[in-house]
């Protein structure tokens, strides 16, 4: 007679010769070798998914990387970095000095122009530009940008280095030349939100300068704050 135990052997009873009556086992080795497969197989399914999720990682950090490597962040330049000489569409021309801003009313337009630096490691393309004239004491959230002016030239700014920013209204028509020409000839502060990526055109980030006039026709450029559009922002 015989009985099944566990999975691994059969039992049975002798019923002849030396040891009858005696129980025996039996190995089931094709049971042991399909209980060995499918546990290698699912030692072998997790450290493919454990080596994926780690490639994975490293590509995310790679990814990320890359992005530091090419982001650009725009700040005002220094009073010791150099002067610059600009020159807009109709040959209007200003000498710029470090950390100076540029407001001027001429035949009734107005010209606006920053010294700035570029404090990230990529190259900064300036894609657009939208006037602050509200009260910058109070909190405000930054301009959506499909209101932002765009630039009529390209104004590149490298990694580490310094450059402008240049712009113009000409148009007395326009829904803010009268606020802003009161704004230079009172003078006081108003400020001027670029809008700039890398030189791929991701990364878009937002940072807020403030114009002040400092006397003497001469006025000065800060930075208040910077927006990330297309990551989280560290506030």
């Amino acid at each position: 007679m015989s009985r099944t135990g566990p999975r691994s052997l059969v039992v049975r009873v002798l019923s002849e010769g030396p040891g009858a009556g005696r129980l025996v086992s039996v190995v089931d080795w094709t049971t042991i070798a399909a209980l060995a497969t499918a546990g290698g197989t699912l030692v072998l399914a997790l450290a493919t998914f454990a080596a994926v999720r780690s490639a994975n990682r490293s590509a995310r950090l790679t990814e990320y990387s890359m992005k530091i490597g090419i982001r650009p962040l725009l700040m005002p330049s220094r009073l010791e970095d150099v002067s610059q000489k600009i020159m807009w569409g109709d040959e209007h021309w200003a000498l710029l000095k470090g950390s100076e801003a540029h407001v001027e009313i001429a035949d009734d337009n107005v010209y606006l122009a920053m010294s700035i630096r570029n404090a990230g490691s990529g190259i900064g393309v300036i894609q657009g530009w939208h006037l602050g004239l509200h009260e910058l004491l109070a909190e405000h959230p930054h301009a959506e940008p499909d209101e932002f002016r765009l630039q009529t030239r390209d104004l590149y700014i490298p990694g580490g280095d310094v450059g402008f920013w240049q712009a113009a209204i000409r148009d007395a028509d326009d829904p803010e030349y009268a606020a802003l020409v009161e704004a230079v000839k009172a003078p006081r502060v108003f400020g001027v939100e670029l809008l700039y990526t890398d030189h791929e055109g991701s990364q878009r980030t937002i940072t807020f300068f403030i114009l002040a006039p400092r006397g003497d026709d001469k006025w000065l450029c800060s930075e208040a704050r910077h927006w990330n559009l297309d990551r989280p922002d560290p506030r």
